[in-house]
């Protein structure tokens, strides 16, 4: 682990002088407990932003009262212990978005292939993974996988604000126009804004409509349903570059009973396909009329992807496989608005909104869904305190009870295996623990030592990863 000092001379004196990091950095080098420090930044795997607690632990042997462990923090240094923060946003933190995203591919896994409490039938389920987008609320520059142009219009024109209808520009993936839209004036911000804050409702009535398009193609009665196959699902949200919500997914039809219990011959692939089809093209939520908005109707984007989830193998011929769609919808439920170009963090007054480092498109947003959160007639969707998230109030991955494990389960294995204290205490052992919270965060050198530490466990995993597929081929 590494860090780089750079002295720059003195525009007085002309002698090099020190930033407030490298003295902060020599501060930490001098400190006697700095070994100590380095060894706990390292357990919580270079978190960006710890979270300090002070307190004590001791492990008792019921029968004789023998002290079989003893742990105060008195002894750190600065009498305080950290612990990970466990923010899932990568922008916030990478080390600990790492971890929730292992733990989300283990809960979609194993709604896959079985697992954690959830049978391995269900790797013989009909299974889909599909994705739901927004509609358009006006032109936006785009990327394209085929590098041609962003719109290539011949004699497109322009707009009634006189804005060119077409971009002959080939936009590259980190081209900060893309997402943009072409005319500001001409985009529907207040649909937009609307239309992410209802969300989350229209998934929930596509959820019962796919069920009521299951139970008409069976041949059943839809109250009759939950008598014959069950619906689960896990779906993670993510932000398009134009800061519109769409969602990833992943359903499956189970038995009666849930996982543990076969479908009915009658429940295919194609039949769940067919159903969740039909109820993406035609479910939608009304907004009741609000003055000077009007009447809304909030739909599905026509870019509806539906894919079998086959075998355990990714191939040219099986591109969706089990492992490809755990891994993909873990590699999104670390992202956030901020990778939209927003900020993760809420917004205290409309004045903040124009002195924040966004994209003009993000600042439009977000001031359309701060005067909307205004009205009385819309405070029921709270968006002044959603409009750091541009409206969407949903959390970034939900799933059906009967899907797979919980976090909450992941966590408590996970934290069982590290401590192995049933192992090492025996069954008459009991645990005292009090602690209390003094402070969170690093200080400019602390930080700068811990993203060295990140970086240093980022590589040394590489390695073993690369050692380890040597080894398989």
């Amino acid at each position: 682990m590494t860090a780089n000092i750079a002295r720059r001379p003195s525009p007085s004196a002309g002698r090099p002088y020190l930033t407030d990091t490298e003295r902060d950095l020599i501060r930490l080098a001098n400190e006697p407990g700095f070994r100590r420090w380095l060894e706990q930044i390292k357990a919580t795997g270079g978190c960006a932003h710890p979270i300090y607690l002070a307190g004590h632990t001791t492990t008792l042997d019921t029968e004789t009262g023998t002290v079989l462990r003893h742990y105060d923090t008195a002894t750190e240094p600065g009498g305080r212990l950290p612990i990970r923060c466990r923010n899932r946003r990568e922008t916030v933190c990478a080390p600990c978005s790492r971890l929730h995203a292992g733990d989300t591919f283990h809960l979609v896994r194993a709604g896959l292939l079985g697992g954690k409490g959830t049978p391995a039938t269900v790797a013989h389920h009909p299974r889909l993974f599909v994705t739901l987008t927004a509609p358009s609320f006006g032109a936006v520059h785009r990327t394209t996988p085929d590098s041609t142009s962003c719109r290539p219009r011949r004699n497109a024109g322009h707009c009634e604000h006189g804005q060119p209808l077409g971009c002959a520009v080939v936009h590259a993936p980190d081209d900060r126009a893309a997402g943009q839209p072409l005319c500001p004036r001409c985009y529907d911000y207040t649909g937009h804004v609307l239309w992410n804050a209802h969300a989350g409702c229209l998934w929930n009535r596509t959820t019962d409509s796919i069920r009521r398009h299951v139970a008409t193609a069976a041949g059943i009665t839809q109250s009759r349903l939950r008598d014959h196959a069950r619906l689960s699902f896990a779906k993670v949200a993510e932000y398009q570059r134009r800061g519109a919500i769409h969602f990833h997914a992943v359903i499956r039809l189970d038995g009666a009973t849930g996982p543990d219990m076969p479908p009915r011959d009658w429940a295919t692939d194609a039949l769940l396909t067919t159903a969740v089809q039909a109820a993406a093209r035609s479910v939608h939520v009304p907004m009741p009329y609000v003055s000077p908005l009007g009447e809304h109707h909030f739909r599905w984007g026509t870019q509806t992807d539906c894919h079998p989830i086959n075998g355990t193998t990714r191939t040219n011929d099986d591109p969706v496989s089990d492992q490809a769609v755990a891994a993909y919808v873990a590699k999104y439920v670390s992202k956030s608005v901020g990778d939209a170009g927003g900020t993760d963090r809420p917004v205290a007054s409309a004045e903040e909104i124009a002195w924040l480092p966004v994209p003009t498109h993000v600042r439009s947003l977000m001031g359309t869904c701060w005067r909307l959160g205004r009205l009385p007639e819309l405070a029921h969707l709270r968006l002044c305190a959603w409009t750091h998230t541009l409206g969407f109030r949903g959390h970034v991955l939900t799933k059906s009870r009967c899907y797979s494990t919980t976090y909450t389960a992941l966590r408590a294995d996970r934290t069982q295996h590290a401590s192995n204290r049933a192992t090492a205490d025996g069954p008459d052992a009991v645990t005292e623990s009090a602690w209390r919270y003094v402070g969170s965060g690093h200080t400019s050198g602390e930080s700068l030592l811990a993203s060295g530490i990140a970086q240093d466990i980022d590589h040394h995993r590489e390695i073993r990863h690369e050692n380890t597929a040597r080894l398989r081929d």
